[in-house]
């Protein structure tokens, strides 16, 4: 932790103003705010790459997890001025919500110090915020469905996107679920993004009706897991890589796992150990760096082939592909023998 001086934290220079350094937050463990700040700033070499230029909301729990909480998009009228913000304009209404950026030490400790416990950035960066860099998948169980009950689903989902020759990664939410993340860092916008994610979600909801839903009635999600395509929105927000999550009375840590890490998970059907605290998720990055970095520079394009369908039923446009795929898999010769292949519903 930086050194610390009348309720002040002084990082990378800058004197951050801070208060109640040994409020439990997380009672499970006796989490301070001090350690949570202190997280925070000991992940942010991994975090800051990610939320650079992302307008954030912030979801404040002033009284730790166990109380109340409220989200907030404009930034205070207390933010420092060494804060940068970037004003966006309102849907319904007339003026503009000025959001906060995360982008650098200094602002990640005061948003920290605010009990901001979960941090929620964008797909976007400013200025072009109809631009998504990637495209995300949040896999949500119903009841009865767990974590492991979205691993099995993500290995569908991934399939079925590297037959559309796009790579995807998965990280656990820190809760109850996962994310995929499909990169693209190219110049598409949300008015394709989120269609496209859509589709897919329909798609493999059809193919696999007792596992997978993609309406949003919470009813029908029953034992089974939800795709949420919606989270491609310039107004929505996800939980972003490394953000420590705020569900339960300890801290957990949304992380990138490996295919392969998902894959044994699943075979063993331990839930456990998609389950990472704070000094774990630190751990983590030392031993194995950011495996979400690829996210950050992989360039890749929707198939021009299912884009000629957006405005149609995508669906039916991306079923010959689940065709040619089940096709290439009876007749293909398996490479690497001896590996084993990964989990499958």
């Amino acid at each position: 932790m930086p050194r610390s001086s009348k309720q002040h934290l002084t990082v990378d220079g800058r004197d951050v103003p801070v208060s109640n350094l040994d409020k439990i937050l997380f009672p499970r463990g006796r989490v301070t705010k001090a350690q949570v700040i202190d997280y925070y700033l000991r992940i942010s070499k991994y975090l800051l790459p990610h939320l650079k230029d992302r307008p954030v909301t912030l979801k404040r729990y002033p009284n730790g997890v166990l109380g109340k909480f409220f989200y907030e998009k404009d930034a205070p009228s207390f933010t420092p001025d060494w804060v940068k913000t970037f004003p966006v304009p309102r849907r319904e209404s007339g003026g503009s919500i000025r959001y906060i950026l995360v982008n650098d030490r200094p602002t990640l400790a005061w948003l920290a110090n605010l009990a901001n416990l979960e941090i929620h950035p964008f797909l976007h960066r400013v200025p072009h915020i109809d631009r998504p860099t990637s495209i995300v998948f949040d896999l949500d169980p119903g009841e009865g469905a767990d974590v492991i009950t979205c691993g099995r689903v993500a290995f569908l989902l991934r399939d079925l996107l590297e037959e559309l020759r796009v790579q995807s990664f998965v990280k656990v939410s820190g809760s109850k679920g996962l994310q995929m993340h499909l990169p693209l860092n190219t110049d598409v916008t949300y008015d394709l993004t989120q269609p496209f994610a859509k589709a897919v979600a329909e798609l493999l909801s059809q193919q696999h009706p007792k596992l997978i839903v993609s309406d949003m009635a919470k009813a029908l999600r029953r034992g089974k897991v939800f795709i949420d395509w919606s989270q491609n929105s310039d107004f929505k927000t996800t939980v972003g890589v490394y953000s420590l999550r705020a569900k339960t009375d300890q801290p957990f840590a949304s992380v990138p796992v490996t295919w392969e890490e998902l894959e044994m998970a699943v075979a063993k059907g331990n839930a456990t150990e998609l389950f990472f605290g704070m000094d774990a998720a630190l751990a983590r990055v030392e031993e194995l760096g950011d495996l979400f970095k690829p996210v950050l520079s992989v360039k890749q394009r929707l198939p021009s082939s299912v884009l000629k369908h957006l405005a149609g039923k995508m669906p039916q446009s991306l079923a010959k592909y689940e065709t040619k795929r089940n096709f290439a898999r009876t007749n293909r010769k398996t490479p690497g023998a001896g590996k084993e292949s990964p989990p499958r519903s």
